[in-house]
């Protein structure tokens, strides 16, 4: 794309908020590790380097080759970013006297139309460093300070390279997306061209000639991320595509005919295959995380081949994959600590000998759900919260069996349905119920019980990297509580899980 932004990343926490806010300026960008700097770059129009959690006086720094891209491109660097082009290009960086995290005020900002333009002097902004530029780099020109940090922006005469040391890219820092708009649009000059219908557009053109009348296979999970990414490939190869909606038997209590009822009336080849049985069976005295996870991932995997032989000349296999889940799969220093494995990163098995197509792999989840309702799919589908590809086995803590997967369906059900009754489904990013591996005492009556505890989990987020727990009405904590306690047998307590990710994820195994 023409018009898009290469983000170099360095590790820093912040760097998909980066990304998060160009394309809310409806400029397309992409991260890079800094180690991969891609060999197109001439399809970048600028490059923005982001924050690290290391030092450049630090021997392990981060230090790729600049040389094509400074002085070439318009160049942003942010924290990290701002102190190795001063360091690495005849300025001086030191370790800080004072420690420079959280909020601050830019004064002596440089006025006219260059970075700052629009910027009120005195605009706080977000610090997150404990090293600080006290030379600037060869041709440096101060063009912001703080209280504590004489050299908190500077430019580099005759080259469009700006640099900052605090994050434009937080909330917290007041003018952050002013910024950012005038680097990209004024200095840059980016075209803000990057819209759901420019990408339907362009996406469906490519799709079609990238599989042309070749057969095209799509497992369906009723969310919104293999449903948009059906009806795109739907718009670009018709009734090539085949879609395959697998009840592993742990999906939401009457999940798998609602969902097949949904997809009647959208124009889709959608063909329904219960295998719970043989999930439940793959799945018997599992207790690991991971090994159910990867459990279900081969057995889908198996149910899904054996449909596809049964399809005639399929060459592709579609999957609803979105850029968070290919953010958690790389990291700067290599592939990542694995938090959980996730069902659309990795490849397939060798003798599926499939072909992958992936139209949604650079997306966020609020984007997708855009590019949706630009495509006119129902807005229940694309409000539905997420749900994880394991389905409820990894909300039941320790085995799975029919009856744990009974007890949290029911939960489950009384959860959800509560909170569209209370008008509170759609202010809640997602919402589920584990089943705790623990039983508790209780009383009923006159009679002393044992029974399971479960607990209810409400976040909001945006795309699910970073979430925070709503703070849902007691009364109807109260109320959902006593409804699960008096209908759901073998549930005796109900708890309301508040922790953040992070340190916390949203699901808990």
């Amino acid at each position: 794309m023409q018009n898009s932004v290469l983000i170099l990343d360095f590790g820093s926490q912040y760097t998909q908020l980066i990304a998060r806010r160009v394309r809310e300026l409806n400029i397309y960008c992409e991260i890079y590790p800094y180690y991969k700097i891609p060999t197109n770059l001439d399809e970048f129009k600028a490059v923005i380097l982001s924050g690290s959690p290391f030092s450049v006086l630090a021997e392990d720094a981060p230090h790729p080759n600049l040389s094509k891209i400074k002085g070439n491109k318009p160049l942003l660097g942010v924290c990290y970013g701002a102190q190795y082009l001063a360091h690495f290009n005849g300025g001086n960086v030191e370790p800080s006297n004072i420690r420079e995290y959280g909020r601050a005020n830019l004064t002596n900002i440089e006025k006219g139309k260059g970075l700052f333009n629009k910027v009120p002097n005195e605009t706080q902004v977000w610090m997150s460093h404990s090293d600080t530029i006290a030379q600037l780099p060869v041709n440096g020109v101060c063009i912001a300070s703080t209280k504590d940090v004489v050299n908190a922006a500077f430019r580099i005469e005759g080259e469009l390279t700006y640099a900052i040391q605090f994050h434009p890219e937080v909330y917290h820092t007041t003018h952050g997306k002013q910024i950012l708009e005038n680097f990209l649009v004024d200095i840059a000059n980016i075209e803000q061209s990057w819209t759901p219908a420019s990408f339907v557009n362009t996406t469906v053109n490519s799709l079609k000639k990238q599989i042309g009348r070749e057969k095209v296979v799509l497992g369906l999970s009723g969310g919104v991320d293999s449903t948009v990414a059906a009806i795109l490939l739907h718009k670009a190869i018709g009734k090539n595509l085949y879609c395959i909606f697998v009840n592993n038997g742990l999906l939401r209590k009457n999940e798998f005919s609602d969902v097949l009822k949904q997809y009647e009336h959208m124009g889709l080849n959608v063909k329904g295959v219960d295998a719970s049985e043989r999930f439940l069976n793959a799945l018997k005295d599992i207790n690991d995380p991971e090994k159910k996870r990867k459990a279900i991932g081969r057995v889908f995997i198996e149910v899904f081949d054996d449909e596809a032989h049964l399809l005639q000349d399929v060459h592709w296999l579609a999957q609803g994959t979105i850029y968070p889940d290919v953010i958690e799969s790389i990291s700067v220093n290599g592939p990542s600590a694995t938090i959980k494995s996730h069902h659309n990163v990795g490849g397939l098995p060798e003798f599926m000998k499939l072909k992958v197509v992936e139209p949604l792999q650079m997306l966020f989840k609020d984007e997708v759900r855009r590019i949706g309702a630009e495509m006119g799919i129902d807005k229940e589908i694309l409000g539905r919260h997420p749900f994880p590809g394991p389905g409820l086995a990894i909300r039941i803590l320790g085995d799975v069996t029919q009856e744990k997967i009974r007890i949290l369906q029911e939960v489950d059900a009384i959860f959800i349905n509560g909170l569209k009754k209370w008008d509170l489904y759609n202010k809640v990013w997602q919402a589920g119920a584990m089943l705790l591996s623990v039983n508790s005492v209780g009383v009923m009556g006159d009679e002393r019980t044992y029974e399971k505890v479960v607990a209810l989990r409400a976040v909001e987020s945006t795309d699910g990297m970073t979430a925070d727990w709503v703070n849902l009405p007691y009364e109807f904590l109260q109320e959902i509580s006593n409804h699960i306690i008096n209908r759901v047998k073998g549930v005796n307590r109900v708890v309301y899980d508040i922790s953040s990710k992070p340190p916390a994820t949203i699901e808990w195994e």
